[in-house]
């Protein structure tokens, strides 16, 4: 076999077994501020932060020096004022991937090239020049032999759907139908994602009181309030599921399928003007925790539950010379000058409970007497800020009751006891919850501390797995025995 084939073999399997890993969550790194931190220090407060993947706005060049030999992957931008020249020229496409990709590689892990942001809707007089800059610049990769390392895309804003709800019959804007079903057909032959900026905030402030709150910062919902969508009966926590299912359905509506959903930017805005009253350190906090939390469970959408999109959180410092309203310069988690705004933990810390025997057969449930605002109030802090798991009492999953307040909460007071107990957590919430020996688990609803929680007797977990991670391990099994498979052979034809 010749050394390109094996190549491309070894290449095919090691994707076949990145799918199955899981997404991620990342961060994205703007260039719109005065006092640009060094790359040295950027980098540093990446690993510090664990930060696996981060997107950059440009190519620059400190920075992709920096990121060398740390592992991290990282996207890199042409950004909007070089897109004219890419999309016009072989020969520049060419030496941009020579110049800004080629150079750093392999050290500096480059998986993705984000060309443009949000061309459609922001500089329409480039729409024409999108994909051939996308063509060139795939040739480019090619010539450098990066193509299977480094995939192509462009990111657009939630503008290029004409309606995004309900979901199922959300459409691109039929401006851009030509460009749309192009850019889709290089996406499905490179095996690229659709980048997408999914930003709830806009669809809250623009709902202008439409939707609630709590449906922007992935809270939980009042019984009342649930959300649906019409034509599938498919019901909604979130409206960052609903713009990824509506991007699933206009994609769908061309006669596309089988390309994923890329997160290049979601967050929100900590700070605002006068009359942006949404944009809080409080809001920010909850939904950028509850957003990692959502993607790291890999739970999906309503309508696409095995495929959870990877997310680039919007942003890691604040842009202070970006035009607009006084929330567009705050995004970022950090100042440029490194001070935290407020912190966020990009690892999945809510997926197991460390093993404490002195826990087990206690525990934290709801006050049922308490008001059920307080217990509202009180589950939105466990699922959110004090990082409890929970994924069990979404809708579909085991421990969901969707009109017993008391039920729910316990399982989420519960999850948090157990997991902060032995670092100073307590069971109180603000006099809502309570201790008690009694095993509150139920059917299938198991509740950290239970002596089935586990499957075995004495065993401690943070809630039933989801079908989803079944199909994982078994997905995964499925690859050590073809790659156990494919070895020798390979080997012997060499």
């Amino acid at each position: 076999m010749s050394s390109k084939r094996l190549h491309g073999v070894f290449t095919l399997l090691m994707l076949m077994v990145f799918n199955v890993s899981g997404a991620f969550v990342g961060i994205t790194i703007g260039n719109d501020m005065s006092n640009m931190p060094p790359a040295t220090d950027i980098v540093s407060i990446l690993k510090a932060k664990k930060t696996q993947h981060v997107r950059l706005l440009d190519s620059d060049h400190q920075m992709l020096t920096a990121l060398a030999n740390t592992g991290i992957e990282v996207m890199v931008g042409v950004p909007n004022d070089q897109l004219l020249r890419v999309g016009q020229s072989r020969s520049t496409a060419a030496d941009w991937i020579n110049k800004n990709v080629a150079a750093y590689t392999p050290a500096t892990n480059i998986t993705y090239i984000a060309v443009g942001n949000e061309v459609l809707t922001t500089i329409p007089n480039a729409a024409l020049v999108l994909v051939p800059a996308l063509q060139f610049l795939q040739s480019a990769l090619l010539a450098a032999n990066l193509n299977t390392q480094v995939k192509i895309s462009s990111p657009h804003s939630m503008d290029v759907i004409s309606k995004a709800f309900p979901p199922s019959a959300a459409t691109f804007n039929s401006t851009w139908s030509s460009i749309m079903s192009q850019y889709l057909e290089f996406l499905k032959n490179t095996g690229s994602s659709f980048m997408l900026n999914a930003q709830p905030y806009y669809g809250y402030v623009g709902g202008q009181g439409v939707f609630p709150l709590e449906y922007a910062l992935f809270r939980s919902l009042n019984p009342n309030s649930q959300i649906s969508d019409p034509n599938t009966n498919l019901f909604y926590t979130n409206m960052f599921d609903a713009i990824i299912d509506a991007t699933y359905n206009s994609i769908q509506a061309m006669n596309f399928t089988g390309i994923p959903v890329l997160v290049t930017a979601s967050g929100w805005p900590w700070r605002g003007g006068p009359s942006e009253k949404a944009a809080t350190v409080d809001n920010a906090l909850a939904y950028n925790t509850n957003l990692i939390h959502h993607v790291l469970n890999n739970s999906g959408t309503p309508s696409q539950p095995n495929n959870q999109s990877s997310t680039y959180i919007f942003e890691l410092f604040n842009e202070d010379n970006r035009s607009g309203p006084v929330s567009e310069q705050n995004w970022g988690i950090m100042f440029p000058n490194a001070t935290t705004i407020y912190s966020l933990s990009f690892e999945d810390v809510a997926t197991t409970i460390p093993e404490s025997p002195a826990l087990r057969g206690v525990f934290c449930v709801a006050n049922s007497s308490a008001p059920h605002s307080a217990l509202k109030h009180s589950l939105d802090w466990a699922c959110g800020p004090g990082s409890a798991n929970c994924s069990a009492i979404q809708p579909g999953q085991p421990c969901y009751a969707s009109d017993d307040i008391v039920a729910v909460s316990s399982y989420a007071f519960n999850d948090y006891y157990h997991r902060t107990q032995s670092s100073g957590g307590t069971c109180n919430f603000n006099g809502t919850a309570m201790i008690t020996s009694t095993d509150p688990s139920h059917g299938s609803c198991i509740f950290a501390g239970s002596t089935g929680a586990s499957g075995s007797k004495g065993g401690t977990a943070s809630g039933p797995a989801s079908p989803d991670s079944f199909a994982s391990k078994s997905q995964s099994c499925w690859l050590i025995h073809l790659v156990a498979t494919l070895l020798p052979i390979l080997f012997v034809v060499m």
